[in-house]
């Protein structure tokens, strides 16, 4: 019988010397490819960590920027209330001054008319009296003219003086 593999003791030495040779083999390569790309693999997943952390920072920083940002946006907005409050209330204190205003110079216009109306009607009441004063001088140069006895230069006085009112003479 046959054997079906043969083997023999130089099939087994050389079994066994390949399986030495690949353990010092593995072992070598081992040592000179597997720790570098382990290292590197080490290192890039501390890279890839490191970046993680960074980028949790980040959004850490980003979120209390943002909040900052939106505290600066509500005392904008608060400012800017103030800020228009004042300014309308500027407008109304310069609305009521300029109506005060105007309310006094109204004021002022009316009095003004009021001192001219009084004053022409004093003026018309002036030139009534000269009238009257005219008439009842061209009444007495009549009166002289015609020689009238006093009685009756007397009557006539009294008569214009009835038709002139006492009021006249007395203002």
């Amino acid at each position: 019988m046959e054997r079906l593999f043969n083997l023999d003791a130089q099939l087994l030495f050389d079994a066994c010397v390949m399986a030495l040779s690949m353990l010092v083999m593995f072992t070598f390569l081992s040592y000179l490819l597997f720790k570098p790309v382990r290292k590197l693999l080490e290192d890039r997943k501390q890279r890839v960590a490191d970046e993680q952390e960074s980028a949790k920072n980040d959004r850490k920083e980003a979120a209390v920027y943002k909040e900052e940002y939106e505290q600066k946006l509500k005392e904008i907005d608060k400012e800017a209330q103030a800020i228009l409050s004042e300014a309308r209330k500027k407008a109304m204190k310069t609305e009521n001054e300029i109506v005060a205003e105007a309310k006094e110079e109204a004021a002022r216009i009316i009095t003004r008319a009021n001192n001219e109306i009084e004053l022409e009607r004093k003026r018309a009441l002036d030139d009534m009296k000269q009238e009257m004063i005219a008439i009842a001088s061209a009444m007495a140069g009549k009166v002289v003219a015609a020689s009238i006895d006093t009685s009756v230069q007397d009557e006539l006085i009294e008569e214009t003086l009835k038709e002139m009112g006492e009021q006249t003479w007395l203002s």
